[in-house]
């Protein structure tokens, strides 16, 4: 069982949206087939607003800026500079692991943003995503939206870490709302880029991830037997969702 991670480019180096979704679906399709390991793409696109299957007319941005529609679950949201977005293309070992594949990414988000940074995110029942619920209004800091087809992942999270915030406030960002979104280096003050944040990713998701992958031998380990940080999978204990069913 292999799992690799690429970073695809930071600031300056800005990654297009639509030449990325091509990577990931020729990837997909590689890592299904077995030519390619279950890989993991970090980086950071240029500004761009993409639309899930879900979502409505009234979410779209007010000022007419063009938008890109995605094949992933959820609604509309914003990628660019400042924010890591991770595009796991995974083979899960069962398609039923979909729900505790995405508490891993939640977690793992969580653990690294007390951890590193202070920050006390949480899961929100009936929430995909990483929030906070303290000290004011409720504010996401962390999206989630995948597509599953044939037990591979596509698409996957993205963690504000030093970008405006102000592209937010021109849609109903993941159709909600009666809450905000914040990043990392707006609850600290100080700037944080996602750059510096991606090597503790690579890191956490590393410990995290193999349970949940396809092996090509009969002896995958149990989830329930899992432990340290790769026990997250097995301990998603409120109903989560995936942001679009598995395809």
């Amino acid at each position: 069982m292999e799992l690799s991670f690429t970073k695809l480019g930071f600031d300056p180096q800005l990654l297009d949206y639509s030449e990325t979704l091509s990577l990931q679906r020729r990837l997909h399709t590689a890592v299904q087939q077995g030519s390619a390991p279950s890989t993991v793409l970090l980086l950071e696109h240029a500004d761009v607003y993409t639309a899930g299957r879900r979502t409505e007319p009234a979410d779209l941005p007010e000022d007419g800026t063009p938008v890109v529609d995605v094949d992933r679950g959820g609604k509309i949201t914003w990628h660019g500079r400042g924010q890591l977005v991770g595009y796991p293309i995974l083979h899960l070992r069962d398609r039923s692991l979909v729900k505790d594949y995405v508490c891993v990414l939640e977690k793992t988000l969580i653990r690294i943003l007390a951890t590193d940074f202070g920050i006390t995110g949480t899961q929100v029942p009936r929430r995909s995503g990483v929030w906070i619920t303290s000290d004011g209004p409720d504010r996401k800091i962390a999206a989630i939206g995948l597509r599953v087809h044939r037990s591979v992942t596509m698409h996957g999270f993205a963690l504000n870490c030093s970008n405006d915030l102000a592209p937010f406030e021109n849609i109903i960002a993941c159709g909600i709302t009666d809450a905000k979104t914040t990043s990392i280096s707006a609850e600290l003050g100080y700037e944080v880029t996602p750059e510096q944040v991606a090597d503790r990713v690579t890191e956490e998701l590393r410990r995290a991830l193999p349970p949940l992958l396809h092996r090509h031998d009969d002896d995958a380990p149990a989830l329930a037997g899992t432990t340290g940080h790769g026990a997250d999978q097995g301990t998603c204990e409120m109903s989560r969702t995936t942001e679009g069913a598995p395809q």
